[in-house]
């Protein structure tokens, strides 16, 4: 799921959490397999917008100045607590005391001044770089304080910033985060075998340590829905918090040993139009094919059921959702009239998906449905690496599928052209800046509500579905979240009785 692109993906997926017990006897009752479905290619989240890497990371090794609770409250992390000017320009960081990254160095004003700096560099690679551009200037009064002047007011500042991408790192270890990771979080990193598992252990010298109960969490990298279901019902998994299989949840719930959750997530599934390229360029043909679609059957035979429809950018569960999907009903003669109404002739469109279940699953739908519209539909299923590289960074694609489980991702359309889509729109670009800048909640929720419209208006891409939280857990398993407001899962309240 793309899965920051916001992150685009963090374009892209939902991770997906695993612990296992093999190591039990080591650490009694204290130890947790976790299944993921997407191993990344980076420790980084700095650096790399694959999804995982905040499931895993993210505020468990690696620690923003705020963090986010499951009901999407800012709350303090290396911040203990911060001052906003009237203006709303003006924003003071007190920090935390005595706080020391997991190779011994201390933490301080330095770190933040240099991570931030970092990812607000011309040559910086971090994946949302965009969070950083509101900011003017940032300051160290002292090594505990830390103030940053805002260029315009930005609605998401504080929120962003309990984001993987503004991860606060130290300049020492930096350069080696992709592989051996360094942070002040309560876990600390301690093996990664690629293609197996990923191992972290308790950080007995974090601040609220006494909080912590799990000495060990072992990620599996379990891609397969099939040897996902065998290894849970083996009992050799304790839990997967993003199970990718909802055709088998039936089998769970029957099953008195397990605990079945279905949340929600950020995550919004579209069939991605390439907006830079003929035919995509054309509003017809967008339209078209957006009519072509028939939600209720990708849904079914995707996610057996289990997904609500989207008509928009948007989840249904936000607080300015607005339900447009109407606007493109299925209506196989409407997209035949649009496509003659194009004057193009399309003979055969690419369809490069990720290796996730619910992309490979709409992919194959989505073929069936173009061809009753005359649209020949090559699928090509390729590896979450070559994904990102051509699709994600090259734009080399027609079109795709993929979930954007980053929170608050309009922006992803304001990127200009220079992002995936291909999308550039001045208008557009105008109103995600007043929704930036608006403070009052209620009014900011009217310009998202337009926002949306717009989008669908515009038919950009091929909305198809909210990707929901399914989760599996061995009885006894709390703490994890049913839902997810971030694309992090902090594991400090997680516990195996």
């Amino acid at each position: 799921m793309l899965n920051k692109f916001n992150k685009p993906i963090r374009v892209a997926i939902y991770a997906s959490i695993a612990l296992t017990m093999s190591f039990s006897h080591l650490f009694a009752g204290s130890s947790i397999s976790i299944g993921m479905q997407q191993e990344p290619t980076s420790l980084d989240p700095t650096s790399d917008a694959t999804a995982s890497i905040d499931g895993m990371l993210s505020h468990n090794v690696y620690e923003s100045l705020t963090t986010v609770n499951e009901s999407g409250q800012v709350l303090p992390a290396l911040a203990t607590d911060w001052q906003v000017s009237p203006d709303g320009l003006e924003y003071t960081f007190n920090l935390r005391k005595n706080v020391k990254y997991h190779d011994g160095s201390a933490f301080d004003s330095e770190d933040v001044l240099f991570s931030f700096e970092r990812a607000m560099s011309e040559d910086s690679v971090n994946p949302t770089k965009k969070i950083f551009k509101p900011i003017e200037e940032i300051s160290a009064p002292d090594s505990h304080s830390v103030v940053i002047k805002l260029k315009k007011k930005d609605a998401f500042f504080l929120f962003n910033m309990a984001k993987g991408d503004a991860s606060i790192v130290a300049s020492e270890s930096s350069a080696s985060n992709n592989e051996k990771p360094v942070g002040t979080g309560p876990f600390i990193f301690d093996d990664w075998k690629r293609g197996d598992r990923l191992v972290l252990v308790k950080n007995s010298n974090w601040h609220d340590a006494q909080s912590v109960s799990l000495e060990k969490v072992e990620f599996r990298f379990i891609s397969d829905a099939a040897a996902a279901t065998a290894a849970m019902m083996a009992e050799e998994l304790d839990a997967f918090p993003g199970f990718p299989a909802p055709e088998l949840l039936e089998q769970f719930e029957a099953d008195p040993r397990f605990t079945v959750t279905i949340g929600s997530t950020e995550g919004e599934v579209i069939l991605a139009f390439n907006n830079k390229k003929s035919p995509f360029d054309n509003l017809d043909v967008r339209r078209a094919l957006s009519h072509a679609i028939n939600r209720d059957e990708v849904i079914d035979g995707a996610m057996y059921g289990r997904a609500v429809p989207i008509g928009s950018f948007y989840p249904p569960h936000g607080a300015a959702y607005v339900d447009l999907t109407n606007v493109y009903a299925h209506d196989l003669d409407k997209s035949k009239e649009l496509l003659k109404v194009s004057g193009l002739k399309i003979d055969e469109l690419s369809l490069r998906v990720p290796p996730f279940p619910y992309a490979t699953r709409s992919a194959e739908i989505i073929q069936a449905q173009f061809s009753k519209v005359g649209i020949d539909v090559k699928v090509e299923n390729v590896e979450w690496g070559f994904w990102i590289d051509e699709v994600y960074k090259k734009k080399n694609y027609d079109m795709t599928i993929i979930a954007h489980t980053s929170p608050n991702d309009l922006g992803n359309f304001a990127r200009g052209p220079k992002y995936f889509y291909g999308f550039d729109d001045p208008a557009y670009n105008d109103l995600y800046a007043q929704i930036v800048g608006e403070a009052d909640p209620e009014k900011r929720n009217e310009l998202v509500k337009q926002a949306q419209r717009y989008l669908t208006d515009k038919a950009v891409h091929g909305f198809l579905f909210q990707l929901p939280k399914l989760g599996i857990f061995k009885n006894g398993i709390k703490g994890f979240w049913k839902s997810a407001p971030v694309l992090y899962q902090p594991l400090q309240a997680v516990s195996v009785n």
